[in-house]
């Protein structure tokens, strides 16, 4: 499926902006009349970010699947669960998600599956405990495992966020003042030692090649960081959550 930008028109006359995945601009057209909307127009979207697709906070994720835990649980069907689900979520791009899924399911889809289509939102882990939890009739369980490994890792993010914020402004600082004296300062003191006439020391001329180094090649040194922090964010990979097992009844 391709993400499709769309400019529609609701029942109340009022213009509406989105993005929704659909096969072709015709099942765009139709996955947008099951939400009440007349397409206007809309295009693929073939530019993605840097980093991949448009990602849906893990925060909405976790209201998700604890709706749908308390839903399933009390024994809603799934496709009344996500209509209401669809309904109350304000951001738009996971609205359009879970309409995605509903029509895949009122095409002849199970939830895994329809799932399985948006893997920019559920990732394969997340699917497969779905089809297990499917499969064993205890997808209320699984919901509630799931809802536990997200809280784990926000929480991780969180406190990862607080432990590398403080080093890194300390870090940005202590390379801002080195970059200003190394291309400021060091010049000025390189012309004031040269004409004392003295012999330089080693460390001195290596402090004064770095200098001229940086004046001539500023640019490199501002763009290098930039360069090494992507790299290092698109090698990384993220800690797995706590692994859990769905147990049979004895």
């Amino acid at each position: 499926m391709a993400v499709f930008q769309y400019k529609a028109v609701t029942m109340d006359g009022r213009m509406a902006h989105g993005r929704i995945d659909a096969l072709n601009v015709i099942d765009l057209e139709m996955r947008l009349k099951r939400m009440e909307l007349d397409l206007v127009s809309g295009e693929p979207i073939t530019n993605r970010n840097l980093f991949g697709g448009s990602k849906v906070p893990r925060r909405e994720l976790i209201t998700f699947c604890f709706h749908l835990e308390q839903l399933t649980r009390a024994g809603v069907p799934i496709i009344d669960g996500l209509s209401d689900l669809r309904d109350s979520i304000e951001h738009p791009r996971f609205r359009e998600v879970i309409a995605g899924i509903i029509e895949s399911i009122e095409g002849g889809l199970n939830l895994s599956d329809a799932m399985a289509s948006h893997r920019s939102v559920f990732n394969q882990v997340f699917v497969s405990l779905i089809r297990a939890g499917e499969a064993t009739g205890r997808l209320p369980e699984v919901l509630r495992s799931l809802i536990e490994s997200l809280k784990w890792e926000d929480e991780l993010a969180s406190h990862t966020k607080k432990v590398i914020m403080y080093p890194a402004f300390v870090g940005t600082i202590v390379m801002a003042a080195t970059f200003f004296l190394m291309i400021y300062m060091v010049p000025q003191l390189k012309m004031f030692v040269k004409n004392m006439g003295q012999e330089l020391p080693p460390q001195t001329k290596v402090l004064f090649f770095v200098s001229d180094t940086l004046v001539a090649y500023w640019y490199v040194a501002l763009l290098l960081p930039i360069l090494i922090a992507i790299i290092g964010f698109s090698c990384c990979t993220p800690i797995p959550p706590p692994a859990f097992a769905l147990t049979g009844s004895s």
